[in-house]
């Protein structure tokens, strides 16, 4: 009986040569359309008749491309499998092998047959997309673009709201532990798979198909995905979204849990893991967070909102409007579409509205929804209206049911579209790659294109009813302007301030409320409620000043930190005029000191140091910490009681395992202050 050969599968040589040597396995991980070199013992004379046999997936076959039989040739194959002889001895020999750049990607079984004898298993090897070879769909030419949106395990999402900006580290991991394991465990999940694992497996050469089943596997709806949404503001039974640091701990719990969705995530969380699954695989990924981002449900391009008399915004019709909403965008051509089509595509993984029956998102070429091409596949009505939609501000009468329109705004949605540098830490807007100029005569044109395309041809939805839907000059403008810090811990000042633009005299009753809401700017808790009456001169402006000290907000306000201050004024003999601002408090800062050098395997103490910047005790305080290459899995420290004005110092010690640039993440929680997030660049020196 034929001997078990064994091999050896140079794990190192091939890995530098494949960039996977940030994988920690002891399996050969190499990537599609590039040669590996094997070799095995237990032939004599190998030159003679060798067959090799590939094969993936539960019932592989040449017309599925899931199964390959080659032999040995001289030269490497454009088209399919080859192998070349690299050098014989008397007891083994060293093959090259090469794969096909449109070869599916997974787990490979690899066995060689000799004549007529049974074949021989070698054993299994993962085969990866490719975005350093130029033949592959996800080739991206510029290096540092590769090594930033495939190999960086570190991301900063933007957050915050469209006039206040702010940002949090996250730990993708895409190379700790058993991350690919997992990953490719979610691609036998889905219900594709489920349905008919046979043709899922041959699609999985096209990055197109696997985004567009990977975003709708991120999430729990459908299909038992990773993480369930949850956007109640009460998270009992699970983890508050804005609690992670790290797509790691979720999808290790998903795994131990025998995949059962891991509770709880909002979009960051969603567009995180999905980084996390596609560089993993190889697709070229990063996040995009979008400000000012409407959720258009009924698909006319326009988000109405409601407010009552009071000034309350109110939770009616589908429409929202969300202060950020963050999705992924991948690299890879659209052969589908054609070439201008080709380069960053929109997928998005948080379950806002089924497509094709189920909560899945994309991939849409952004270039087409820059050109209002909202017909071509997948998702772009969805999409191009989170980034245009025209926004349509009314006046509801719950007693009457009648519906006013106080204004319109076409530059309202679509903000500051942001995403991480490639090799630094810092900001890039790429609102331009999105839409043309907001306001300029190209960005209408585009509009009017997308509207056409959708058969929307007239100014409003022709299937709403007939309102007062012309829109009348009001009479005066107002805005709230901050004045001071937004802190957590701190008064909350602002001006009201009121414009008379008309050249008689006008009074005006104003309504003003402000509610604690969540990012998605859904109303949690009423914080505080004000009318006034006011007379302004002709072309008078007038500066009205609102306090709303910390404790009238520390128990109301909600994770997210955001609150929605209104103003509706009720001008007599005028129109109301509606003047809204979202506010979004910073939390208090926590600093992080590395005392000495970090090198590979020795340890380096780090500490954290964080002050009570209240007057009132903080307690049940948690560090948590983790970093990739940094520290295994997630530290959690209990620190005791602070007074108000008091500092605590913690210092752990790190072991580094690699050297480089590496970031430390911190998260630190207590009764009174949620999820105060930083992170650190550590140098790690060999």
């Amino acid at each position: 009986a034929a001997t078990q050969p064994s091999t050896n599968w140079h794990l190192k040589e091939n890995a530098r040569e494949h960039h996977t040597s940030k994988f920690s396995s002891e399996e050969l991980i190499v990537r599609r359309g590039q040669t590996f070199t094997i070799t095995f013992n237990g032939t004599e004379r190998p030159e003679q008749n060798l067959i090799f046999i590939v094969e993936t997936g539960p019932k592989p076959s040449k017309a599925t491309r899931t199964l390959a039989t080659f032999d040995i040739s001289s030269t490497v194959s454009k088209e399919g499998w080859s192998a070349v002889l690299q050098s014989t001895s008397s007891s083994s020999v060293s093959i090259s092998i090469s794969s096909p750049h449109n070869a599916v990607i997974g787990r490979y079984r690899l066995s060689v047959q000799k004549g007529s004898s049974a074949p021989a298993s070698l054993g299994t090897f993962v085969l990866l997309f490719n975005p350093w070879s130029s033949g592959d769909d996800v080739f991206i030419p510029n290096k540092a673009e590769c090594e930033e949106y495939v190999l960086e395990e570190f991301g900063i999402i933007f957050a915050g709201n469209k006039n206040h900006i702010s940002s949090f580290g996250w730990n993708f991991g895409q190379f700790q532990g058993d991350t690919l394991d997992i990953c490719l465990s979610i691609m036998d999940r889905s219900l594709y798979y489920r349905q008919d694992p046979v043709t899922d497996v041959s699609h999985r050469h096209d990055p197109r198909y696997l985004g567009r089943v990977l975003s709708a596997m991120v999430n729990a709806n459908d299909d038992q995905g990773v993480v369930l949404g949850n956007w109640s503001g009460k998270y009992e039974g699970g983890k508050n979204p804005s609690s992670w640091t790290g797509s790691g701990e979720i999808l290790q719990s998903w795994k131990k849990s025998g995949f059962k969705p891991v509770k709880y995530g909002q979009c960051w969380v969603f567009a995180a893991v999905l980084t996390t699954v596609l560089r993993c695989l190889g697709i070229p990924t990063r996040t995009i967070t979008n400000f000012s981002s409407a959720h258009d449900a009924d698909g006319n391009l326009r988000v109405d909102e409601f407010y009552d008399a009071e000034g309350n915004h109110l939770e009616k019709g589908a429409d929202s409007v969300w202060n950020f909403h963050v999705w992924n965008e991948s690299w890879f051509t659209r052969n589908d579409l054609g070439p201008s089509y080709s380069g960053w595509q929109i997928l998005d993984a948080t379950p806002q509205e089924q497509s094709g029956g189920i909560y899945q998102c994309g991939p849409a070429s952004r270039y087409a929804i820059k050109e209002g091409e909202v017909d071509l596949d997948y998702d772009g009505t969805f999409v191009f209206a989170e980034v245009n939609a025209d926004c349509m501000y009314w006046n509801y009468d719950s007693a009457t049911g009648k519906k006013t329109l106080i204004f319109s705004k076409s530059t309202e949605i679509g903000a500051s579209i942001s995403t991480k540098a490639v090799g630094r830490d810092d900001r890039v807007d790429v609102t331009s790659d999105y839409k043309y100029e907001e306001g300029s005569a190209k960005e209408r044109d585009i509009f009017k294109k997308a509207r056409k395309k959708l058969g929307l041809e007239d100014k409003f939805d022709p299937t709403a009813p007939k309102l007062e839907e012309v829109e009348q000059k009001p009479d005066i403008s107002g805005k709230f302007k901050v004045a001071g810090s937004l802190e957590v811990g701190k008064d909350l000042n602002l001006l009201l301030v009121l414009e008379n633009l008309q050249s008689d005299a006008k009074t005006v009753n104003v309504n003003m409320t402000a509610w604690s809401t969540l990012y998605t700017r859904r109303r949690v808790n009423q914080i505080w409620k004000d009318s006034i009456s006011v007379t302004l001169a002709p072309k008078e402006e007038k500066q009205f000043p609102i306090k709303i000290k910390y404790p009238e907000y520390q128990q109301q306000l909600t994770t997210d930190k955001t609150i929605q201050v209104t103003a509706l004024c009720h001008v007599e003999d005028g129109i109301q005029v509606l003047v809204k601002r979202n506010i979004t408090l910073d939390n208090p800062n926590i600093d992080i000191q590395v005392l000495g050098e970090a090198k590979v395997n020795k340890e380096v103490v780090v500490e954290v140091a964080f002050t009570n910047p209240i007057d009132t005790e903080v307690k049940d305080c948690v560090l948590q910490v983790e970093g990739s290459d940094l520290l295994q899995g997630i530290l959690e420290l209990r620190i005791p009681p602070l007074k108000a004005s008091e500092t605590s110092s913690t210092k752990f010690k790190l072991i580094p395992s690699e050297a480089g640039p590496k970031h430390l993440l911190v998260n630190f929680s207590c009764d009174k202050f949620a999820d105060i997030k930083t992170f650190k660049m550590v140098n790690v020196i060999n």
